[in-house]
């Protein structure tokens, strides 16, 4: 998939052209050789037919000048003192590995054709220096080159890839957004095979988290807070079609492709994106938000490739059924789409959900919703009969591993969604009202000094649940 050049680098590049170089200067100062420059004149400032033709007549001149040959530096090597030859280089670079199909191949036979710019990518740590982001978008032209002409990857290409994902990384980070999007476009340019996406997602602490930050950010729900992405909340739509967190729908798009290319690896990605960044719920909230059909259609495409596994059904299907992602492709359904590609997916994953529902009891349900870490409000936790019928199971089923969960999510601050330990609490005084003789167990697991400890709380509703939770406590406490 074809992308409109950022325009933040643009602007770069065209001011770089635009600039006159001495570079008669630079030969009698040793920095660039004679050929160098005649070379460099036979391509400059021509037009991109004169300039294919001249590099397609001599390949391999082009290749010792930006790569060197023969034991002879290249260019790029020989002219590190001088700023303005490298900027203008890397432009050129990247102006010839575009306009000259054949030259990206001639570049690939060279024994180490990343050498001269991989340097480049930690020349400075000044934002305002344009040579790390002009070699970053000469090395993705290449190596996506690479990646075109042959599948199989070669050890000097990994590591080349891992070196310039690591510094897309940080520019992922940056508070400005036109910065962001540059990095976000160069991943989608590389993610183009198998082992490109695998090698994005061993790197995924540097590559996916920021990502995910945005997405996080435009759903109006930062790291640390959950409550939004929960419970669904609306975000505040920018004036630009975006969405909330200064996140415009450009950059949301860019970041969700490359999320979705990431995704052909479900198999690899799917629980690891779920355990790590609750990216089921995410995605059902940025779907309640998408601002156009195809933020819509990259959304729904990337849920399908996560869920479709058979390894990551058991898990990721209870968690899109508690984040009510079926409720919301029955709405989505009543939308006027037109996109085919889109609502094939929906039909798809409304029916593997459907599917899935169908075969749930109520137990399976809140089963599913404990073992998330995110309670809500839904209907078993305020349901007598669902209570006497299986609080026992509760305690007992898989070594008592729910209420061994509910303890965890008990012990987190939820500092951001009070209403997590209200639900919890309640839980509580529902276990020790049908089974008063397994409050041990619950003793046990500091169930009891928990909920004791959140009659403190500021929260109007845990404060009234805890109370509730340790009144059935006291109902037997005068018991052996």
């Amino acid at each position: 998939m074809s992308l409109d050049p950022p325009t933040y680098l643009n602007s770069w590049q065209n001011n770089i052209r635009a600039r006159p170089i001495p570079w008669e200067g630079a030969v009698r100062t040793g920095t660039i050789t004679d050929n160098d420059l005649k070379r460099i004149k036979a391509v400059d400032k021509v037009r991109k037919e004169q300039r294919r033709q001249t590099v397609e007549a001599d390949p391999e001149a082009y290749q010792v000048l930006l790569l060197g040959g023969e034991g002879g530096k290249s260019v790029l090597e020989s002219s590190t003192k001088r700023a303005d030859i490298i900027q203008y280089i890397l432009v050129l670079a990247g102006d010839l590995i575009n306009d000259v199909p054949t030259l990206p191949s001639a570049l690939l036979d060279h024994p180490d054709p990343y050498k001269p710019f991989l340097p480049f990518l930690s020349h400075s740590t000044n934002p305002e220096d344009p040579i790390p982001l002009l070699t970053s978008s000469v090395l993705t032209s290449l190596i996506a080159s690479a990646q075109t002409a042959t599948p199989k990857s070669t050890p000097k290409t990994d590591e080349a890839l891992s070196k310039l994902y690591k510094y897309l990384s940080g520019l992922t980070k940056s508070q400005d957004s036109g910065v962001q999007d540059i990095a976000v476009q160069e991943y989608s340019s590389l993610l183009k095979t198998k082992k490109s996406r695998e090698l994005f997602w061993k790197q995924r602490g540097e590559t996916v988290t920021p990502l995910v930050d945005i997405l996080r950010s435009a759903a109006g729900a930062s790291k640390d807070n959950d409550s939004t992405v929960w419970s669904g909340g609306s975000s505040i739509r920018g004036s630009d079609g975006g969405l909330s967190g200064g996140v415009g729908l450009q950059l949301l798009y860019h970041v969700l492709l490359v999320i979705w290319q990431l995704s052909f690896e479900g198999t690899l990605v799917g629980k690891g994106l779920e355990e790590e960044h609750e990216i089921i719920p995410l995605y059902t909230s940025l779907l309640r938000l998408s601002p156009k059909e195809k933020t819509t259609r990259l959304l729904l495409s990337t849920l399908l490739n996560i869920v479709t596994p058979a390894s990551n059904r058991t898990i990721l299907l209870p968690i899109a059924t508690t984040a009510r992602l079926p409720a919301l492709l029955s709405n989505l359904k009543g939308r006027h789409l037109a996109d085919p590609d889109l609502l094939d997916d929906l039909s798809t994953l409304t029916d593997l959900l459907a599917e899935y529902t169908s075969s749930q009891t109520t137990f399976d349900e809140y089963a599913s919703e404990v073992l998330s870490g995110h309670l809500r409000w839904s209907p078993p936790h305020r349901d007598a009969t669902f209570w006497r019928d299986n609080a026992r199971r509760i305690l007992e089923e898989n070594g008592g591993e729910l209420p061994k969960k509910l303890s965890e999510i008990m012990n987190k601050g939820w500092e951001s969604d009070k209403q997590v330990l209200a639900v919890a609490c309640n839980d509580v005084g529902c276990l020790v009202r049908e089974c008063p003789e397994k409050r041990s167990q619950l003793e046990r697991l500091g169930v009891k000094a928990r909920v004791m400890e959140l009659m403190g709380e500021a929260n109007e509703a845990v404060r009234w649940e805890s109370l509730r939770a340790v009144g059935e406590w006291l109902r037997y406490s005068f018991e052996g």
